[in-house]
């Protein structure tokens, strides 16, 4: 077994793989980005190396760099964790060359793979069943487009050399070809440095299913049962579970046995993934291998009692497998979230801020939680904006459904906008219930899982000012004196103060009146009776006979409460502050967060039609479109391709037609 090695990656991944190399005994070298300086991976390891400025062209992605610090450090090994070198067959080769183990598959496994085109044609001669579709080298857009409308519509266009939902495009017809070919071709190129792309016909209503394989340097291969990871946006995966509801032993078998098949034709070593669509009638189709270890791997291992991480340790340092097919067992039933800063009202656009308060659910056999940041972290543009994954195991589908929803309720993130919300109504589907699972299930069921929310907004902030008197109350030395009722004291008179709370720009007085520990809180003109007492970030309320108990928190005049999985974000202010819109900038196009400008798509001058594609800006590595609202022209444009963009600047001066 090796003594000390270096993890080619930052965030969760980094850590999830310390902790198991320090069971083993294993040293572990971090590396970091000026960005990550303070990570949580950075300190968990036994030292840490920088690698260079946040930008991961700069940093992670500095295969040269890595090896060095390898060197230096003495590690045995790399372990390169998924994204970043992962899958890199020249960062593989490289270790190699340097005498230092690279924990992965061989260079032939991970090139064989690392062409989706060509991972088809070995496929096929393995006797793997394919979508059908276009694989090949011409690349001539004429060439696709007629190979396109060969195949038919609609179709999957795919950055042959990518992964995790970048340089993919559905499209519907042949007149929509040409733009979404531009776009995966640009996003592939800036993804993976290779802008080649395939095409495979799109199935309407499949299942993702996936199996978990593992070979060793013996000719040993096994599969640890499956995964289905149906549930997506933006064809990245937002719930995985393992085993697969509605999902035999037969199938399981059979889509097992292809997996193995398919890494032994590749002569494949360690862990890897082979992906599969699942049709309604049964058959399945081979879509991609993932030489690495996943994201969702947590699942299968909870639900097969093994540390994939250190199967991958044994088999790197060329120990055979642990486990034979036949003792390969599964128990019960595992269900996967990932949450993440982003906000799913807005096209899941991702978030960047201050992790202000972070509170995650207590871990125990039935909860697990994988992070790589800790509260006060900075989730960054530079990088996926993942902030954790939820795991929960329990005895069967249904149990564990209800384990996720109260592990939900107990996740508490302030500061940025995250999706853990919607990941409750997602599960709260009682489509989801009854594993009605396919990979458009979020658009199937758009209009509930969007629709609002029951609102308590005036509950919260009756709740918001009773925090905010109590906390000031706590913070004086002498609780029985006048001043440390904050109340604005008056003699002969019942205290009272209030409390001017702006919520979405609306503000809203909650005045409160003391005598002794009973409260009378007013907003509106209703006057509720209340007790109320704190502790930490815990506050009990008695709202006129109504007990509540919820989570608090302030960073500086930000005050969120915690209903449930709901989060109410109020602004403190000692004066009441007029929000005033003028219109003045109606006509502006603006950038949504900070990013790049990948792409002008028209001229100034232009007469444009709604929902043209103006600009094209690149963030948290996907494209986003910058349409125009209505028809109209183009007066202004700001920035230049390659030009980068701060959140909320400018992009297009534009006027709407009469």
């Amino acid at each position: 077994m090796f003594r000390k090695i270096l993890i080619a990656n930052r965030g969760e991944i980094a850590c999830r793989v310390i902790e198991t190399a320090h069971k083993l005994g294993i040293r572990c070298v971090a590396v970091y980005s000026e960005a990550d300086a303070n990570a949580r991976h950075v300190h968990m390891a036994d030292e840490a190396f920088l690698l260079g400025p946040a930008p991961s062209k700069e940093s992670y992605l500095r295969a040269d760099k890595i090896l060095e610090i390898a060197k230096l450090s003495g590690a045995e090994a790399v372990h390169p964790g998924y994204g970043f070198l992962s899958e890199n067959e020249g960062f593989a080769e490289a270790c190699a060359k340097a005498g230092v183990v690279f924990i992965g598959p061989p260079v032939p496994a991970i090139a064989a793979m690392g062409s989706k085109s060509a991972a088809k044609e070995i496929m096929t001669k393995a006797g793997v069943p394919l979508v059908p579709g276009y694989h090949g080298d011409n690349q001539d857009p004429a060439f696709l487009q007629q190979q396109a409308d060969l195949v038919g519509y609609p179709l999957l266009l795919k950055a042959a050399y990518g992964g995790g939902g970048k340089g993919m495009r559905v499209v519907w017809n042949s007149s929509e070809f040409a733009e979404a070919l531009a776009g995966a071709k640009r996003e592939a190129l800036n993804g993976f440095g290779n802008d080649k792309v395939l095409m495979e016909r799109y199935l309407t209503k499949p299942r993702h299913v996936e199996i978990q394989v593992f070979a060793d340097s013996f000719g040993n291969a096994v599969y640890l049962a499956e995964r289905d990871c149906s549930i997506q946006r933006r064809h990245q995966k937002v719930i995985e579970e393992a085993p697969a509801p509605n999902f035999s032993k037969e199938q399981r078998k059979a889509m097992g046995e292809a997996a193995v098949k398919a890494a032994k034709a590749i002569a494949y070593q360690g862990a890897g993934t082979v992906e599969f669509l699942f049709d309604e009638d049964g058959s399945f189709y081979f879509m991609e291998m993932n030489t690495r270890l996943q994201v969702e791997h947590p699942v299968t291992e909870m639900i097969t009692g093994q540390d994939l991480v250190k199967w991958q340790l044994l088999v790197a340092s060329g120990q055979p497998l642990p486990l034979t097919q036949e003792q390969i067992t599964i128990d019960g039933h595992a269900i996967e979230v990932r949450v993440y800063a982003e906000d799913p009202d807005h096209d899941f656009l991702p978030a960047t801020g201050k992790l202000t308060y972070l509170r995650q659910p207590e871990q125990s056999r039935y909860v697990r939680v994988d992070t790589g940041v800790v509260e006060n972290d900075e989730v960054s543009p530079f990088y996926d904006p993942m902030i954790a994954k939820l795991i929960v195991w329990d005895e069967n589908r249904d149990r564990a459904i209800a384990r996720m929803l109260r592990a939900l309720d107990d996740y508490r993130i302030a500061g940025v906008k995250n999706n853990l919300n919607f990941l409750t109504r997602l599960v709260e589907q009682p489509a989801f219930a009854k594993a009605e699972l396919d990979t458009h299930f979020i658009e199937r069921h758009k209009e509930s899982l969007f629709a609002p929310g029951q609102s308590e907004t005036e509950q919260a902030s009756l709740l918001a000012a009773l925090y905010l008197l109590l906390k000031e109350r706590s913070d004086k030395v002498d609780d029985q004196s006048p001043w440390a009722l904050c109340s604005g004291w008056r003699l002969n008179e019942v205290p009272t103060v209030s409390f001017p709370l702006i919520y979405q720009d609306e503000t809203r007085l909650v005045s409160i009146s003391s005598e002794g520990k009973q409260l009378s809180l007013t907003q509106q003109g209703v006057v509720t009776p209340a007790t109320a007492s704190l502790q930490g970030d815990e506050l009990q309320a008695n709202l006129n006979g109504h007990r509540v108990k919820v989570r608090v928190s302030q960073y500086l005049d930000m005050v969120s409460v915690f209903i449930k999985h709901q989060r109410y974000d109020f602004v403190y202010q000692t004066q009441v502050q007029t929000v005033v819109d003028d219109g003045a900038s109606a006509g502006n196009l603006t950038a949504p967060m900070n990013g790049t400008i990948v792409a002008v798509m028209v001229e100034k001058g232009a007469q444009v039609s709604a929902g043209q594609t103006l600009l094209v800006m690149e963030a948290m590595k996907m494209e986003y479109s910058i349409k125009a609202p209505k028809d109209g022209v183009v007066n202004q444009l700001f920035y230049a391709a390659g030009d980068l963009v701060k959140d909320g600047a400018q992009l297009v001066d534009f006027t709407a037609a009469d």
